[in-house]
C-alpha cells in the first residue's frame, strides 16, 4: 500500500479481479511517468491529458512520476510510492533521447530491464507518445505493451482488457488480438539478412501482421494545462492543445505525416478553455503544429485581450500573418513571434515543400515589429536533402535581410529588439517522405554551422542557439533504429549515458549504417509494421518530387485519397 493516501482514490474500490496485484484497494494502479527532470511539474499536454482521463475512471488510481534530479529509485508525486508498487508503469515518451532515462528508471526500482525477465511479480510495462508510434523497434525488448495511437479513445479500450484477464500472458494477447493499437513486441520476431539489414518482422500467432495508429475526434475532447507548476518548462503558462497535425505537408516533419488528417478543435470550445486557462494563470500558451492555420485565430486573440490573459504560440507560418492577426498578437502582449523558415533558400524550401517565400518572411518581420512585438526567433535547419554550401550560405543571407526589416521597422517603434536563429541539425524521420535519406556526416554539419556562425557573427542583436550536433546524431540513431539497438542502449546505460564510450565497445555497431546510410525504397524499415495511415507508396513520390524540387498542396484535410490517411 502507497504512503501518504486520500480517501478520494478509494472512494469507489471494487474487487480485486484481473492483473490487479491488492493494492491500492482493488482499483488498478497506474504510475504515469515522464523519463525526465520536471520535478513536481506537468511536462507536457499529452502527458496531462492522459493524467486526468485516467483519474476520471472509477476503477482506476493514476499518479505521477518524473526522472529524480538526485540518482535513485523514483517516487510517485501523489503517495511517495515506489514505481514497482503499482500494477502498471505507464512512459509517456515525447523524445528518443529520453530512451535512456526509461531504462534508469526501470533499473533504480529493481524491475528487469527486459520485457522476457518479468513475470506476474512485476508492474506491466507499457509505453505510448509520438517517439513511439514513429517506431518503437530501439526500446521493443524493454516494453511490454506499445499503445500506439492517440490515448483518448486507445484508454477505456485498454483499461478494459486489464481488468478482465486474469494473468499477464493472457493480458498481452487479448490486447493484441482485440485492441487497436496495442503492439506487443515479445508476438513479433526479427530475422536479418547477412549485410545487417532488416529482412522481415513476423508476426507469431493470431496477432495483426500491422498495427494500426488510432486516431481521436477532437471536437468535444478539450486537452489543456490540469497542473500549472513554475518547476516545469512553460512555468506558470496554462497551455491548450488548437489542433493536431498540420496541412502543408514539409517533408522532414512527422507531425505532419502521423497526425493526418489535420484537426482543429472548434471556437466555441477553444473560447471555454480560454475561460478556463485564466482561472489558472494570466498566460496561456496555444500549441499546435501550425497554430497561425487556427480559424478564428484573431477572435482567441480578442478574448484573451478582453479577459486580460496574455498569449504565446508555439510557432507562427509567415505567409498566415494577415494585419488582423498581427494586431491581435500585438494586443495581446506578445513579446517574442516565432517564425520557421527552416531552409535559406527558395530552392531548398521547395525541396522540403515549406511552402513560403522569402518575401512572405521578410513581409512577416516588418509586420509583427510594427505592431509593437520586438523579438523574433528563427528556426533553421542544415544538412537537409540535396543541400549545398550555397544553400547555407542563403541562410546567412536570409537572416542579413531580416535584420534589415527588422532594423528598419524597429526605428519606427524607438526600440531595437533581439533577433535568435535557432540551428538543428536535419534528422531523417521515419513516416515521413525523407526516411530513406541520409544524414550528413559530423564533420560537414559543423562546416556547415561554421559558415552561418561566421556570417552573422558581426550582425548586432543576433544571437545563435545551435542545438548539439552530437546529441543529434544519437537522437537519429534512436528514431530509426531496429531491434539490436537495446544492446547498445543496456550498454551506454552501464556506461552512465557515455556514448562515445558504448560505441567503441560495440566495434560490430555502425552507427553510420544507421544513420549516414541513404535507404533504397524496397528496404524494409523497421517501422514499416506501424500503420499511420499514409501510404508508403505516397511518402515515396514525395521524397522524389523534393529531389526534383518539385512542390505538393496543402493536405485538404478531408475528401481525399491521395495519401491514404483518409481512405479507411
Amino acid at each position: 500500500m502507497g504512503r501518504g493516501r486520500t480517501e478520494s482514490h478509494h472512494r469507489h474500490a471494487k474487487s480485486e479481479i484481473g492483473i490487479i496485484r491488492k493494492n491500492w484497494k482493488g482499483k488498478t494502479s497506474i504510475v504515469l511517468v515522464y523519463p525526465n527532470q520536471y520535478a513536481v511539474g506537468l511536462p507536457n499536454l499529452g502527458f496531462q491529458a492522459v493524467y486526468r482521463q485516467l483519474n476520471s475512471m472509477e476503477s482506476v488510481v493514476c499518479e505521477r512520476a518524473f526522472l529524480p534530479e538526485f540518482p535513485g529509485p523514483a517516487v510517485s508525486v501523489e503517495s511517495n510510492s515506489s514505481l514497482e508498487a503499482f500494477d502498471i508503469i505507464a512512459f509517456s515518451i515525447s523524445f528518443e533521447n529520453d530512451y535512456l532515462n526509461l531504462l534508469n528508471l526501470l533499473q533504480n526500482a529493481g524491475i528487469p530491464l527486459l520485457s522476457s525477465q518479468r513475470d506476474e511479480a512485476h508492474p506491466l510495462v507499457i509505453a505510448g507518445g509520438v517517439a513511439c508510434f514513429i517506431n518503437p523497434e530501439p526500446i521493443a525488448h524493454f516494453i511490454d505493451c506499445f499503445l500506439i495511437g492517440e490515448a483518448e479513445c486507445l484508454l477505456p479500450r485498454f483499461i478494459d482488457c486489464v481488468e478482465s484477464c486474469s494473468n499477464r500472458r493472457a493480458l498481452l494477447t487479448e490486447l493484441a488480438r482485440k485492441v487497436p493499437g496495442a503492439y506487443i513486441p515479445a508476438f513479433y520476431e526479427d530475422r536479418y539478412l547477412p549485410d545487417g539489414v532488416l529482412e522481415s518482422l513476423t508476426p507469431m500467432g493470431n496477432v495483426p501482421r500491422k498495427i494500426t495508429r488510432v486516431h481521436s475526434r477532437l471536437e468535444d475532447m478539450p486537452t489543456q494545462s490540469v497542473v500549472i507548476t513554475p518547476h516545469s518548462t512553460f512555468g506558470s503558462t496554462c497551455l491548450i492543445e488548437v489542433s493536431r497535425g498540420c496541412a502543408h505537408g514539409c517533408r522532414f516533419c512527422s507531425a505532419g505525416f502521423v497526425y493526418r488528417p489535420p484537426r482543429f478543435r472548434p471556437l466555441p470550445l477553444l473560447q471555454e478553455c480560454i475561460r478556463k486557462g485564466a482561472e489558472m494563470s494570466t498566460k496561456i500558451g496555444l500549441v499546435g503544429a501550425a497554430v497561425s492555420d487556427l480559424p478564428d485565430l484573431g477572435q482567441l486573440c480578442d478574448q484573451a485581450r478582453e479577459i486580460g490573459v496574455q498569449l504565446s504560440f508555439s510557432s507562427l507560418r509567415a505567409d498566415a500573418l494577415t494585419p488582423d492577426l498581427v494586431s491581435s498578437l500585438a494586443k495581446s502582449r506578445v513579446k517574442t513571434a516565432t517564425i520557421a523558415p527552416d531552409a535559406g533558400s527558395e530552392r531548398m524550401r521547395r525541396v522540403i515543400n515549406k511552402g513560403i517565400t522569402e518575401a512572405q518572411i521578410l513581409n512577416a518581420t516588418a509586420a509583427l515589429v510594427a505592431a509593437g512585438i520586438p523579438n523574433l526567433k528563427l528556426y533553421f535547419m542544415v544538412g537537409l536533402p540535396t543541400e549545398t554550401i550555397e544553400d547555407v550560405e542563403a541562410i546567412v543571407t536570409l537572416c542579413q535581410k531580416v535584420k534589415a526589416a527588422f532594423l528598419e521597422s524597429s526605428r519606427a517603434q524607438g526600440h531595437i529588439g533581439e533577433i535568435t536563429i535557432s540551428l538543428n541539425a536535419f534528422i531523417p524521420k521515419p513516416a515521413t517522405p525523407f526516411q530513406w535519406a541520409a544524414m550528413d556526416a559530423m564533420p560537414l554539419l559543423k562546416k556547415k554551422l561554421a559558415i552561418i556562425i561566421r556570417g552573422l557573427k558581426q550582425v548586432p542583436n543576433v544571437r545563435i542557439e545551435a542545438n548539439s550536433f552530437k546529441q543529434a546524431a544519437i537522437q537519429a540513431f534512436l528514431s530509426r533504429g531496429d531491434r539490436r539497438a537495446s544492446d547498445l542502449l543496456i550498454r551506454a546505460v552501464r556506461n552512465k549515458g557515455n556514448w562515445g564510450k558504448s560505441f567503441k565497445e560495440t566495434p560490430e555497431f555502425s552507427l553510420s549504417f544507421y544513420i549516414h546510410r541513404q535507404r533504397p525504397f524496397d528496404e524494409v524499415l523497421p517501422w514499416d509494421h506501424i500503420d499511420n495511415g499514409v501510404q508508403k507508396n505516397f511518402l515515396e513520390k514525395e521524397y522524389l518530387k523534393a529531389l526534383e524540387g518539385k512542390i505538393s498542396p496543402p493536405c485538404p484535410m478531408s475528401g481525399c485519397r491521395l495519401c491514404g490517411a483518409c481512405s479507411g
